[in-house]
């Protein structure tokens, strides 16, 4: 079912690199899962999250299939769909179909039940990101929200955030923040990354480096808080961050 991967992650400056081809692998024919943390039958005591971030699988979901209905607890789930869409339903009663770009959050609270389905005629992709909350229980809640790539060029916009200051961003109750930002070749931006924070990074699409050192689609940067990391895009590219405690 799942490989079992030794970590082999380079720190360097304060940059942890988890190339694609180390993480975890488990395909079920109609899914095809590649995760950063340990997760599921995957299991690597180094690599048990990063600050306050739990999970981050990287999917690809057959047409027409996806997972039942299944439970969570406790967890701030964010999904940020790569291509094609997602369908939710759950126990709460919501249902939205969510396309590439686009982002929806579950906050698990005390317990829900849902279901995610590529009701689509074509594979779909996704992260699918977990992070802790900062207390336990409360009522569960859903919602989604399209994000355009363009209002995201050569800049991060914030996606999720548990911070009443943005009040743009899908809330989340966690003390941390999904970014996405998208930049031509050649083109950088810089990020402030502040003491005691922990930042998890991976491409979704083009080469980038972080302050020199180079990172392929899909691999993942562990970067460690107190600094300001550069990143050039080496192709055109589609950036993930999250920033949490």
């Amino acid at each position: 079912m799942t490989d079992t991967i030794i970590n082999s992650g380079i720190k360097s400056g304060g940059i942890e690199r988890r190339a694609f081809d180390t993480l975890g692998h488990a395909d079920h024919g109609w899914l095809d899962a590649r995760h950063h943390f340990s997760f599921a039958d995957y299991h690597d005591p180094g690599r048990m999250g990063w600050g306050a971030i739990r999970v981050w699988n990287d999917d690809r979901i057959a047409p027409q299939t996806g997972f039942p209905p299944h439970p969570h607890r406790d967890m701030e789930i964010i999904t940020y769909v790569r291509s094609g869409a997602i369908t939710h339903q759950d126990s709460m009663g919501n249902r939205g179909r969510t396309a590439a770009g686009d982002v929806q959050v579950m906050s698990a609270g005390s317990g829900v039940r849902h279901a995610e389905y590529n009701l689509e005629d074509e594979a779909a992709t996704l992260f699918q990101i977990w992070i802790m909350p900062r207390a336990t229980g409360g009522s569960p809640s859903w919602g989604a929200k399209p994000f355009p790539k363009g209002d995201r060029s050569g800049r991060f916009v914030t996606l999720a955030s548990g911070f009443a200051e943005d009040a743009d961003a899908l809330p989340i109750r966690a003390d941390a923040r999904v970014l996405g930002a998208t930049l031509k070749a050649g083109e950088s931006l810089t990020y402030d990354l502040g003491e005691g924070r922990h930042a998890y990074l991976v491409p979704a699409t083009g080469r980038i480096t972080i302050d020199g050192e180079s990172f392929a689609a899909r691999d993942g940067a562990a970067l460690s808080g107190g600094r300001s990391f550069t990143i050039v895009a080496q192709d055109d590219a589609e950036i993930v961050l999250v920033d949490s405690e």
